[in-house]
């Protein structure tokens, strides 16, 4: 089950000014794409029914993934071993790449109400908080347990940097998000990019579902931008007890983290961060005595 190699640049022509000069050049720019998503549920009777599910927009590559995470984090899927063949839809050239058909393995495990509520809990929607909590729990989200993973300060601090290493399209193009999975020691693991933060996620995710390793309660989460609600609701369904973001949280992120029990840390970089929730994950950590100075905010 690979994905077929698409590009995730393309070269475009630009006029570059500097000093109100202008000078006309080529540069790279992050492919963006729609991919609609196709689910195809065993029916009671026999035979299957393929629903459609989504369209997002995505950077091409990885689509497996993208479209085994996004089902199972949004509840589309209540088991994530259901998901079995994942192909592209010939049917539907020229888009035949741009629609992804997941197939499921075993019946019952698809939740068809979830389709008309699955999508609402963005930041967009201008649902209350709470009604957002209260769905992700209907979606079967249980909190994190006490005793999992747990990552040295030191190693909170240099996950940035080990994040901006991998980002090779980020490298070429400088518009595109990342999402990667670390270890106890910090060690980043897996990464995956797209101009989507939530599709980078969903991309993480779904190659652990590919490979039957949910829950992923060894692991934790680094992103590349802010920390939203949708960000910790995709990491919770997949049981990682630890984020930490580059950029800030939300205050539902933040209300989401210390409901599920989560560790969420803010603007990490290599001199410290900001812990929101979940501080006794992090080793090493101590209080400011009365003599040091308190850091300004």
């Amino acid at each position: 089950m690979t994905t077929t190699s698409r590009r995730a640049a393309a070269r475009i022509r630009v006029e570059m000014v500097r000093n109100a000069r202008r000078t006309p050049r080529k540069d790279a720019v992050a492919v963006e794409e729609p991919m609609e998503v196709r689910l195809e549920a065993p029916e009671p009777g026999g035979g299957a029914r393929e629903h459609p599910v989504s369209v997002t927009m995505r950077t091409p590559g990885d689509d497996f993934e993208l479209a085994a995470g996004f089902l199972f984090t949004e509840g589309v899927v209540t088991d994530p071993h259901a998901i079995g063949d994942l192909r592209y839809c010939q049917k539907a050239d020229p888009q035949e790449y741009n629609v992804v058909t997941a197939g499921l393995n075993r019946p019952g495990a698809f939740d068809a109400a979830s389709l008309t509520r699955n999508f609402y809990v963005t930041s967009s929607c201008g649902v209350c908080g709470k009604a957002s909590l209260e769905s992700v729990e209907v979606m079967g989200c249980q909190a994190v347990p006490d005793g999992t993973l747990e990552v040295g300060d030191a190693d909170v601090r240099a996950l940035p940097e080990r994040l901006r290493s991998t980002q090779r399209v980020f490298d070429r193009t400088g518009g595109i998000h990342a999402a990667g999975l670390f270890g106890v020691g910090g060690q980043v693991t897996l990464v995956r990019e797209d101009v989507g933060r939530h599709n980078a996620v969903d991309k993480v995710v779904g190659a652990l579902v590919l490979r039957r390793e949910l829950p992923g309660s060894r692991y934790g989460l680094v992103v590349s931008g802010r920390s939203s609600f949708e960000i910790l609701q995709k990491a919770a369904m997949a049981g990682f007890p630890m984020v930490v973001a580059v950029g800030a949280p939300s205050s539902l992120a933040v209300s989401f983290a210390r409901r599920f029990n989560m560790t969420l840390v803010g603007f990490a970089k290599p001199d410290g961060y900001n812990v929101y929730s979940g501080p006794e994950r992090i080793r090493g950590l101590r209080e400011a005595g009365a003599d040091e100075p308190t850091p300004a905010l």
